[in-house]
Order: structure tokens, then C-alpha cells, then sequence
């Protein structure tokens, strides 16, 4: 992966119909999608990992999604459960804030993590 803002480009004519999809991780199912972007260079899913009081909403660099199952309404990426689940959470508002884009950077550009 060279970008991890920026989606394949196979995927990019899909993006925008996405929202409700369920999100697939390497190992099952994580959450579902509520937010993605075509922002050029800052692109990004928002997922929403189950009911409020046990779940939170991350946020994922386009370039972590693998795949898109229009057809069953999937997003396929490439990180684990427990990586995504121990994402930096997303504030409120924050998916703008460059500050929390690099956080999610960091923490993710480090590659799949091992357990």
C-alpha cells in the first residue's frame, strides 16, 4: 500500500454508495459503515463498531479497504478486529482535524499488527 489515504483505484466508482455496508475485517465481522469520502489525498470510511454503550466509530484510511462485495454489502479491510477496535476512537467532529488524521496514520502505517 503507498497511500493510505487514497483508495484503489478499482474502488473509487463505488465509494459513494457504500454507507450501511457491513465491514469485514481479516477475521469477521466488524461494525458497519455510517461516513466515507472521495476527498483527493484524504479519503476515509467511518464504521461504526455496535451499540453505543459497547461500540465506537473509528475512522479507516481508504487505502486499508481490500475489497467491496456490492452484492452482498460488504467492505473487506485489512486489519484484524482487535486493530481496529484499539483505533484511536473519533471524536466527535474530529474526522477533520489534522492532528487526529495523524494519530490514525501513525497508528495504522505501522502495518497489520500481530497477537
Amino acid at each position: 500500500m503507498t497511500d493510505i489515504w487514497s483508495y484503489e483505484e478499482d474502488l473509487v466508482d463505488v465509494v459513494q454508495s457504500i454507507s450501511g455496508f457491513d465491514v469485514e475485517a481479516r477475521d469477521g465481522r466488524i461494525g458497519t459503515i455510517d461516513d466515507a469520502t472521495l476527498d483527493v489525498g484524504s479519503s476515509y470510511i467511518v464504521v461504526d463498531t455496535g451499540p453505543w454503550i459497547f461500540g465506537k466509530k473509528v475512522l479507516l484510511p481508504a487505502g486499508l479497504i481490500e475489497a467491496i462485495d456490492l452484492d452482498e454489502e460488504i467492505v473487506y479491510v485489512d486489519r484484524t478486529k482487535e486493530e481496529i477496535k484499539k483505533a484511536p476512537e473519533l471524536p466527535e467532529g474530529s474526522f477533520r482535524d489534522d492532528a487526529y488524521r495523524v494519530d490514525i496514520a501513525t497508528y495504522y502505517a505501522s502495518g497489520p499488527l500481530t497477537f
